[in-house]
Parts: C-alpha cells; structure tokens; sequence
C-alpha cells in the first residue's frame, strides 16, 4: 500500500477515534505529498520520495522541540513529541548500531576506502541504500570513526 493511500485510511481512522495527535500528523504528511505532487517539478511519487518527505517532516519537529526544550516550552515540547511519534511510524525501522556498522564495513570494503579522504565516497553509497534506516548525521559519525 503507497503511502498515499495508507495516509488516507489513518486519516479516517484519527477522526473517527478523534485522536488530535494522529490527526495533525496524518495532515501535516498529506499536506507535504500535495505540495510535492504539485511542485511542478515532475517528480514521482516513490518510496523514496514518501521517506525523504516524512523524515523532513520528522527533522523540523525535532529541531521544534529542541527549541521548546530550550526555552522552557513544555507545553509546545508536548506536541512535537506525539507528531514525532505518529511521524515515525510511516518510517522504516531504524537498523540497530551493529547493523549499520557492519553494513558501512561492507560498503568500505566495496568501495575500497582506506583513509577519510574516501569518506565522501562512503557516505554517498550509504545514504543510497540506508536510506529511512539511518540518520544522515550518525551514518557519517560512524564512517568517520570506522576509516580514521
């Protein structure tokens, strides 16, 4: 089922049980593919593009909270962490960190990376393929660790 059409079913499925949460995530999320598909760019509406724009989604609730978090906003801090929440389940699962180290020892191998001069390399292959399994920021904190 296209994320689409899942968004419609969970919609429905929020007002019905009139969960706020769930119902602000669901629209936030078919707001995003509206103006993705209607961008005028072209652009297909894949799995990958589905993952990109809900990890988008994910990242500007996150760097809300971390603001309200700093400013003393509890109230508002509430609200990103169930959008968050509800957010994260239209994402593939998260590979754990022995999963992703020994994916990243593969791909160093594949690529032949010896030094971080080679890093970009990496980085670029596995962003390719963990793509919605991984954070950007811990896949390039683990290359750099595993080439230095």
């Amino acid at each position: 089922m296209s994320l689409e059409a899942r968004i419609t079913n969970d919609l429905k499925e929020a007002m019905k049980n009139k969960d706020q949460a769930a119902l602000r995530s669901v629209r936030a999320i078919k707001a995003a593919i509206l103006i993705f598909k209607t961008d005028g760019s072209g652009n297909v509406l894949d799995e990958s593009n589905e993952i990109k724009i809900v990890q988008k989604l994910v990242k500007q609730r996150q760097d809300s909270l971390e603001i309200y978090n700093k400013q003393g906003r509890e109230d508002l801090a509430v609200t990103e962490r169930e959008e968050i929440a509800e957010l994260l389940k239209y994402l593939p699962a998260q590979m754990s960190e022995d999963e992703l180290k020994s994916t990243l020892q593969a791909i160093i191998t594949e690529t032949g990376a010896a030094s971080a001069k080679d890093m970009g390399k990496v980085i670029g292959l596995a962003n390719q393929r963990l793509a919605g399994k991984a954070e950007g920021k811990i896949i390039a904190a683990m290359v750099k660790e595993l080439l230095s």
